[in-house]
Protein backbone atom coordinates (compact mmCIF):
# COMPACT_ATOMS: atom_id res chain seq x y z
CA UNK A 1 0.00 0.00 0.00
CA UNK A 2 1.52 3.62 -0.77
CA UNK A 3 0.48 6.64 0.93
CA UNK A 4 -0.89 9.02 -1.12
CA UNK A 5 -2.15 12.07 1.32
CA UNK A 6 -3.47 13.10 4.19
CA UNK A 7 -6.81 14.67 4.78
CA UNK A 8 -6.34 17.73 7.13
CA UNK A 9 -9.90 19.21 7.42
CA UNK A 10 -13.60 19.60 5.94
CA UNK A 11 -13.91 22.25 2.73
CA UNK A 12 -16.81 23.72 3.05
CA UNK A 13 -20.38 22.26 4.08
CA UNK A 14 -21.16 19.66 1.58
CA UNK A 15 -18.46 16.80 2.22
CA UNK A 16 -15.38 18.14 0.61
CA UNK A 17 -11.98 17.38 1.95
CA UNK A 18 -8.80 19.25 2.08
CA UNK A 19 -6.08 16.57 1.48
CA UNK A 20 -1.97 17.66 2.26
CA UNK A 21 -0.47 15.47 -0.78
CA UNK A 22 2.36 13.32 0.40
CA UNK A 23 2.55 11.83 -3.30
CA UNK A 24 5.46 13.17 -6.02
CA UNK A 25 2.62 14.18 -8.75
CA UNK A 26 -0.67 15.50 -6.33
CA UNK A 27 -2.33 15.72 -10.24
CA UNK A 28 -2.51 11.71 -9.41
CA UNK A 29 -5.72 12.24 -7.71
CA UNK A 30 -7.11 12.78 -10.82
CA UNK A 31 -6.11 9.77 -12.16
CA UNK A 32 -7.84 8.15 -9.05
CA UNK A 33 -12.00 9.73 -10.08
CA UNK A 34 -14.46 6.87 -9.68
CA UNK A 35 -11.57 4.19 -8.16
CA UNK A 36 -11.63 2.91 -4.42
CA UNK A 37 -9.69 4.68 -2.27
CA UNK A 38 -8.88 3.74 1.44
CA UNK A 39 -8.96 6.55 4.36
CA UNK A 40 -6.82 4.60 7.54
CA UNK A 41 -7.61 6.31 10.72
CA UNK A 42 -5.53 4.41 13.06
CA UNK A 43 -6.17 1.08 12.94
CA UNK A 44 -9.57 1.77 11.22
CA UNK A 45 -9.78 1.34 6.77
CA UNK A 46 -12.64 2.34 5.19
CA UNK A 47 -12.96 2.13 1.49
CA UNK A 48 -14.44 5.21 -0.53
CA UNK A 49 -14.85 5.78 -3.99
CA UNK A 50 -13.13 8.76 -4.97
CA UNK A 51 -15.90 11.00 -6.79
CA UNK A 52 -13.65 14.79 -7.61
CA UNK A 53 -10.08 15.68 -7.27
CA UNK A 54 -9.35 19.40 -7.80
CA UNK A 55 -5.77 21.45 -7.23
CA UNK A 56 -6.69 24.16 -4.95
CA UNK A 57 -2.76 25.73 -3.87
CA UNK A 58 -0.49 23.56 -2.59
CA UNK A 59 -3.74 21.02 -1.60
CA UNK A 60 -5.84 18.43 -2.97
CA UNK A 61 -9.80 18.70 -2.99
CA UNK A 62 -11.22 15.59 -2.95
CA UNK A 63 -14.91 14.28 -3.02
CA UNK A 64 -16.15 10.68 -1.40
CA UNK A 65 -19.14 8.85 -2.28
CA UNK A 66 -21.14 8.70 0.83
CA UNK A 67 -19.33 11.90 2.64
CA UNK A 68 -22.53 14.50 2.11
CA UNK A 69 -22.15 16.81 4.97
CA UNK A 70 -19.30 18.42 7.18
CA UNK A 71 -20.27 16.59 10.34
CA UNK A 72 -18.95 13.34 8.82
CA UNK A 73 -16.24 14.95 6.55
CA UNK A 74 -14.86 15.90 10.30
CA UNK A 75 -14.13 12.17 11.29
CA UNK A 76 -12.47 11.84 8.53
CA UNK A 77 -9.45 14.33 10.17
CA UNK A 78 -6.39 12.90 9.96
CA UNK A 79 -6.84 10.38 7.84
CA UNK A 80 -4.22 8.71 5.61
CA UNK A 81 -5.63 7.82 2.21
CA UNK A 82 -4.02 4.76 0.97
CA UNK A 83 -3.89 2.58 -2.27
CA UNK A 84 -2.55 -0.60 -3.44
CA UNK A 85 0.51 -1.09 -5.21
CA UNK A 86 -1.32 -1.77 -8.52
CA UNK A 87 -2.45 1.80 -8.59
CA UNK A 88 1.04 3.27 -8.16
CA UNK A 89 1.89 5.72 -10.64
CA UNK A 90 4.85 4.07 -12.90
CA UNK A 91 8.25 4.72 -12.24
CA UNK A 92 10.82 6.50 -14.61
CA UNK A 93 14.29 4.99 -15.26
CA UNK A 94 16.70 5.83 -11.91
CA UNK A 95 13.63 6.55 -9.43
CA UNK A 96 12.42 4.45 -6.26
CA UNK A 97 9.80 4.10 -4.14
CA UNK A 98 10.96 5.34 -0.79
CA UNK A 99 9.40 2.26 0.74
CA UNK A 100 11.95 0.29 -1.45
CA UNK A 101 15.04 2.06 -0.39
CA UNK A 102 14.83 1.87 3.03
CA UNK A 103 16.98 -0.83 4.58
CA UNK A 104 19.66 -1.11 1.76
CA UNK A 105 23.10 -2.10 2.57
CA UNK A 106 25.16 1.09 1.43
CA UNK A 107 28.86 0.48 0.36
CA UNK A 108 31.61 2.12 -1.46
CA UNK A 109 32.44 1.58 -4.91
CA UNK A 110 35.83 0.18 -3.29
CA UNK A 111 33.78 -2.66 -1.16
CA UNK A 112 33.52 -0.99 1.68
CA UNK A 113 30.32 -1.27 3.92
CA UNK A 114 29.16 2.16 5.76
CA UNK A 115 25.44 1.06 6.85
CA UNK A 116 21.64 1.27 5.73
CA UNK A 117 19.50 3.67 4.15
CA UNK A 118 17.31 5.06 7.54
CA UNK A 119 15.88 7.18 6.27
CA UNK A 120 14.80 9.57 3.14
CA UNK A 121 14.66 13.27 3.47
CA UNK A 122 13.16 15.16 -0.09
CA UNK A 123 13.59 18.76 -0.43
CA UNK A 124 13.44 20.84 -3.32
CA UNK A 125 17.06 20.04 -4.70
CA UNK A 126 17.29 16.36 -4.49
CA UNK A 127 16.21 13.37 -1.77
CA UNK A 128 18.91 13.11 0.64
CA UNK A 129 19.62 9.56 1.97
CA UNK A 130 20.61 9.01 5.96
CA UNK A 131 22.86 6.25 6.34
CA UNK A 132 23.08 4.67 9.78
CA UNK A 133 26.19 3.22 10.43
CA UNK A 134 26.63 0.26 12.47
CA UNK A 135 28.27 2.33 15.55
CA UNK A 136 24.92 3.50 15.63
CA UNK A 137 26.21 7.16 14.34
CA UNK A 138 24.22 8.60 11.51
CA UNK A 139 25.18 10.75 8.12
CA UNK A 140 24.22 12.27 5.03
CA UNK A 141 24.35 11.55 1.59
CA UNK A 142 22.75 13.91 -1.54
CA UNK A 143 20.83 11.51 -4.28
CA UNK A 144 22.91 12.75 -6.78
CA UNK A 145 24.55 10.86 -9.72
CA UNK A 146 28.08 12.18 -8.40
CA UNK A 147 27.22 9.95 -5.44
CA UNK A 148 24.84 7.25 -6.07
CA UNK A 149 26.88 4.96 -8.43
CA UNK A 150 24.19 2.60 -8.10
CA UNK A 151 21.24 0.70 -6.82
CA UNK A 152 19.74 -2.80 -6.73
CA UNK A 153 16.44 -3.50 -5.23
CA UNK A 154 16.63 -7.16 -5.58
CA UNK A 155 20.04 -7.28 -4.19
CA UNK A 156 19.37 -4.73 -1.30
CA UNK A 157 22.55 -2.96 -1.83
CA UNK A 158 23.30 0.66 -3.23
CA UNK A 159 26.63 1.36 -3.96
CA UNK A 160 28.17 5.29 -3.62
CA UNK A 161 31.14 7.83 -4.26
CA UNK A 162 32.63 8.73 -0.56
CA UNK A 163 33.28 12.35 -1.63
CA UNK A 164 35.29 14.19 0.90
CA UNK A 165 33.59 15.52 3.51
CA UNK A 166 30.56 13.36 3.11
CA UNK A 167 30.74 11.39 6.10
CA UNK A 168 30.50 14.32 8.61
CA UNK A 169 27.67 15.68 7.39
CA UNK A 170 25.89 14.28 11.00
CA UNK A 171 22.38 14.01 11.28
Amino acid sequence: MFEIGIITKPQGIRGELRVLPTTDDSSRFELLINEEIIVRLGNTESSYKLLQARQHKNMVLIKLEGINDRNIAETLMQGTIIIPDEKALPLGEGEYFIRDLIGLTVETETGEHLGTIGKVIQTNANDVYVIDTVDGDSFMIPAIKNVVLSVSIPEKKMTIHLMEGLRELKV
